[in-house]
């Protein structure tokens, strides 16, 4: 027994000194749309649990203000507590999953992302209001070559359309210099219009606003953060109408119940649109929230894997016009 044993040491330490050299293999690649570069504030670094629009009780005007995030849950999401904490943990997580994010939102952060892993982060710049910056100035800023992309633009938090004519100026720049706009639309979360945005309007989130927008700018890309949900028939006739229409699946896609995110998602691939959803997690200060949406793709039964490679990583490249070989 014992020569039996060293025999079969002897024909195994090749092949186990093989497993211990081999290079990792290295993931697939997968490019977020949708990240928010944002200072952290301590005072406001709360836990968070995914899903936690799985139930929305609702609340009482002579009461407290219903809550914005839930941790009642087993092991709720960790904030960063500090913007060097966000920024080692952000980039050791593209590091480690071969990701490439689009990203806009404080310029400071912004830069010190983008200077550390430059290969890593596409920036954007958004204009959701006239009082934002000029025109000349966004002009000038896309035209400096640091931005790549014009996001997110969030009107409906202003109380207006996206083809509010305030906003053609800016739209009409993005389109001369063939920048790709991503605009907010769809649901705010439970309660925004009674929390802290009062002009929040959900009826300012329906697709069919973009029409005329559209329609003044016809070379212009845009893509509809949110996918317009939960407005999927307004939001498939768009597209349908629209070629260069695309949809990212940020913020909803880790917030309500997972039932219904896969509904929607589902609905969206059943209309044909599988070539035209790119993956976005609407990432703010907490780190672990890619793991947790990229599981939502990845575990999805309905999909298979040449239509979860289009929404990781296909559709963004061929949207924001990149060159695939640069990321395997």
């Amino acid at each position: 027994m014992r020569n039996y044993y060293l025999l079969l040491v002897c024909l195994l330490t090749p092949f186990l000194m093989q497993a211990q050299t081999a290079p990792a293999k290295k993931r697939l690649p997968i490019i977020d749309v949708h990240v928010h570069a944002m200072k952290v504030n301590p005072n406001f670094a709360a836990e968070m649990c995914p899903w936690f629009l799985r139930d929305m009780p609702g609340g009482d005007p002579n009461g407290a203000a219903p809550s914005f995030l839930s941790q009642d849950c087993v092991d709720p999401l960790k904030p960063a507590k500090t913007d060097q904490e966000m920024q080692t943990a952000l980039l050791n997580t593209m590091e480690r999953l071969n990701m490439t994010i689009i990203a806009y939102g404080d310029a400071e952060i912004l830069h010190k992302w983008k200077k550390a892993a430059p290969n890593r982060v596409i920036a954007g710049i958004g204009v959701s209001s006239p009082n934002d910056m000029t025109v000349k100035a966004f002009t000038d800023s896309l035209s400096s070559g640091f931005y790549q992309v014009m996001g997110e633009v969030a009107p409906q938090y202003q109380g207006m359309s996206p083809s509010d004519m305030s906003l053609d100026a800016y739209f009409a720049a993005a389109e001369k210099l063939n920048i790709p706009v991503g605009i907010h639309m769809g649901t705010g979360g439970n309660g925004m219009a009674n929390l802290t945005q009062p002009k929040y309007r959900a009826s300012l989130g329906r697709p069919f606003l973009l029409e005329d927008v559209l329609a003044r700018h016809p070379k212009m890309k845009i893509w509809v953060m949110h996918a317009g949900y939960p407005m999927a028939d307004e939001m498939i006739a768009l597209m349908g109408a629209n070629a260069y229409v695309y949809v990212d699946l940020a913020g909803f896609i880790w917030s309500y119940p997972q039932a219904e995110i896969h509904a929607y998602i589902k609905r969206l691939v059943q209309a044909g649109f599988g070539k035209r959803i790119l993956y976005g997690t609407d990432l703010m200060i907490w780190p672990k929230l890619i793991e947790t949406s990229i599981g939502i793709i990845e575990n999805a039964d309905y999909l298979s894997f040449e239509q979860k490679r289009d929404i990781l990583f296909n559709n963004a490249v061929r949207f924001f016009r990149l060159d695939a070989s640069k990321f395997q």
